[in-house]
């Protein structure tokens, strides 16, 4: 494959999709892959676009076909990324972009390293409180989610140095424009 597949990962709460929906605004020859999720939509997200919301069967089926580049569990739901899907992208000579979580992004390593370059981005947050805030602030979860959030939080941030890039998300566009430029420096070989 001639492609590239980058994965922007970091904790949950961290603007991860946010700084993607502005990357790919910024440069839109990206290719944005999309996830399957057993989780129910949250306002104002479509299916297709920003996941694949299928049922629990659904997913369980095309977990035991094989079908998943890498699925996890989290709070209950399930996420995983549809191999095909990226591996399409990636034929095409397209730079994929994954937002996956920390354990993904090494799967997707894993799996593409002996095939096409791989390029792994963690988004740091300022600060454990500017985190905590932006999880509060977007009020999708209980206070018992929350707190599991919080524990995983911990493991994420911990796996940071094993990334090939750590960018921090202090203000948005100018994380997009750092990944952008970290992007096209790998596409140029450099």
């Amino acid at each position: 494959m001639k492609g590239i597949v980058v994965c922007i990962s970091g904790p949950s709460g961290v603007g991860k999709g946010t700084i993607v929906k502005e990357l790919l605004r910024i440069d839109p020859a990206l290719a944005l892959s999309v996830s399957c999720t057993t989780r129910a939509p949250r306002a104002g997200e479509k299916n297709g676009v920003d996941y694949f919301f299928i049922t629990h069967e659904e997913f369980a089926r095309k977990r035991e076909n094989g079908e998943f580049l890498e699925f996890d569990e989290h709070f209950g739901n399930f996420y995983g990324t549809l191999k095909e899907y990226v591996s399409n992208l990636a034929r095409q000579g397209r730079t994929v972009i994954l937002e996956i979580d920390v354990v993904g992004a090494f799967k997707a390593e894993a799996y593409y390293g002996g095939t096409c370059k791989v390029v792994n981005i963690f988004i740091k947050p300022p600060s454990f409180e500017a985190l905590e805030e932006r999880l509060q602030r977007r009020g999708s979860e209980s206070e018992e989610q929350l707190r599991a959030r919080r524990l995983r939080v911990k493991f994420e941030y911990g796996q940071a140095e094993k990334f090939d890039y750590v960018v921090l998300n202090d203000e948005v566009a100018r994380a997009a424009a750092e990944i952008r430029d970290i992007i096209q420096r790998e596409q140029n070989n450099e």
